[in-house]
């Protein structure tokens, strides 16, 4: 009889070094190309966030305290390491995760940039100067760090969704806490450990694991005092809510259902290919994955036909195989939750043009795949159009015009992402102009600013003021304070009265 082999159980990275859990409570890491479980991951109680918190508001003075200059050094060495180990984290998230090999170095890479990004902060930091705004008085403004910050993030970028925060929040002089998903631990704790290696001092950042129970003690905990959050729109606006309660800043992003707009005009092979990537690449487990196309006239019958016919030659297997375009999803759970939402669309009417659910993957039967799956003659009233469905599922809905794409896209509920296909510069800068999107792409189906613009949507998609990175992110992680001086010399009046000051 074979023995049970035995599974890791991680620590959370609290005070700079690996810390067991003594919650007793924990769940599993799955390896989705296979179904096997490859690690447990604990589960925080509200006494290990409060221990995460006192060693981030322990390390808070010091690191605060110390030259922007100094603390860009660290992030510069932390840049570097992550650069000479792209390729490990890489094959821990696809490990994880599911996506390809390819697929996981370029969201390393992605996240990187957000680093490289990071370590000019101090340029951003500056503040303002007025001279004489009154008689021989100045004025200043500084920016400041806002003290502990936490982080929680989604399972779909274990590396670079986490990387959005916590290296902007601690080149500004944060200390940070990150709560990251319960499904792919180990590439944050492996960057914890090569930030430690870059010589950031302990307690700056700490990693903890969990579910609700360790996210509500980190909205509710009086000494974090800004937290930034990526998933879905209900739980973004829970997020918002609570932590507005507690009296925190807050930024929550949320879900999306991303549309294409494809006009007569556009290039059929070019646009095809490009929705084919957006759509399926990662198994459709992207915020900014195309999941609806909008054709605009007589483009959609030969725009369906060429999409069913290359989207029935993505090849689907182990993310760690050569040759592969799309893995398994992340979870078993999501799996059979996506694979519901083809047999809802087959239910609701609309036409299945592609099916993914019969696809098994010889060698890897217990994996958790699905094929790729088209939908055409999609109505606005349908579920499969309403929700997020979060995986390789692509619908197609049909307009007269831009004008009737235009008010589709308008009124749906979220807004985090959207492109155009056209080779019209007139139509392009209309939809430009007019669309109600926070990212919008002319011809790039997947537009992610990078890491020197800012990231985020409207509407149902944000919860909160600001972007995520880029200089968004830098006033999200600080504070304005402003400062009026006046030096008076032996022949300056005493100010008096009881008026109020003109400084004229």
């Amino acid at each position: 009889m074979n023995k049970p082999v035995e599974v890791q159980t991680l620590p959370h990275w609290i005070g700079g070094k690996p810390v067991a859990s003594t919650s007793g409570r924990s769940g599993e890491v799955t390896n989705p190309a296979t179904g096997a479980v490859t690690k447990r991951v604990p589960f925080a109680t509200a006494a290990e966030v409060d221990a995460a918190v006192k060693a981030a508001q322990a390390a808070l003075p010091a690191w605060r305290d110390a030259p922007p200059l100094r603390r860009a050094r660290v992030m510069q060495k932390f840049l570097a390491l992550l650069q000479e180990n792209q390729e490990p984290l890489a094959r821990l998230i696809t490990e994880e995760h599911g996506k390809t090999l390819p697929d996981a170095l370029g969201e390393v890479q992605r996240g990187i940039e957000v680093v490289e990004f990071a370590c000019g902060v101090p340029h951003l930091l500056k503040g303002e100067h007025s001279e004489n705004v009154g008689t021989r008085v100045d004025t200043h403004t500084v920016r400041q760090p806002v003290g502990v910050c936490a982080g929680i993030t989604p399972f779909n970028f274990p590396a670079m969704v986490p990387m959005w925060m916590y290296p902007v929040a601690i080149a500004c002089g944060n200390t940070f806490i990150l709560k990251i998903s319960e499904k792919v631990p180990s590439a944050s704790m492996r960057a914890a450990e090569l930030f430690k290696q870059a010589g950031l001092p302990d307690g700056v950042f700490n990693v903890v694991h969990g579910d609700k129970e360790a996210v509500d003690a980190i909205l509710a905990h009086p000494g974090i005092g800004a937290v930034t959050f990526v998933g879905s729109t209900p739980i973004a606006k829970y997020i918002y809510e609570t932590c507005a309660r507690h009296g925190k800043r807050v930024q929550a992003l949320g879900g999306a259902k991303n549309h294409a707009v494809v006009l007569p005009d556009a290039d059929l092979e070019f646009t095809t290919d490009a929705l084919i990537g957006a759509a399926y690449g990662s198994a459709g487990e992207r915020c900014m994955a195309i999941s609806a196309v909008v054709a605009v006239g007589a483009v959609a019958d030969p725009l369906v036909d060429l999409i069913k016919k290359k989207c029935q030659a993505v090849k689907v297997g182990p993310g760690h195989a050569e040759g592969v375009d799309m893995g398994p999803l992340v979870t078993r759970q999501h799996r059979d939750k996506v694979k519901s939402y083809v047999d809802l669309g087959v239910k609701e009417g609309a036409k299945l043009v592609a099916d993914g659910r019969g696809l098994v993957v010889k060698g890897h039967e217990d994996g958790f795949f699905l094929g790729t799956t088209l939908f055409d003659d999609v109505k606005p009233g349908m579920k499969i159009y309403q929700d997020e469905i979060f995986g390789p599922v692509l619908i197609v809905l049909r307009v007269p015009t831009i004008e009737d794409a235009i008010a589709l896209v308008n009124a749906n509920p979220y807004a985090n992402g959207t492109a155009i296909f056209t080779e019209s510069g007139g139509a392009a800068r209309r939809f430009e102009n007019e669309i109600q999107v926070g990212m919008v792409g002319i011809n790039v189906p997947i537009p992610v600013p990078v890491a020197y613009y800012s990231f985020g949507g409207w509407k149902a998609s944000l919860f909160g003021d600001l972007h995520v990175h880029g200089v968004e992110g830098v006033k999200f992680y600080t504070r304005t304070k402003v400062v009026t001086t006046r030096w008076p010399h032996q022949d300056t009046p005493a100010p008096g009265g009881f008026s109020m000051p003109t400084l004229g």
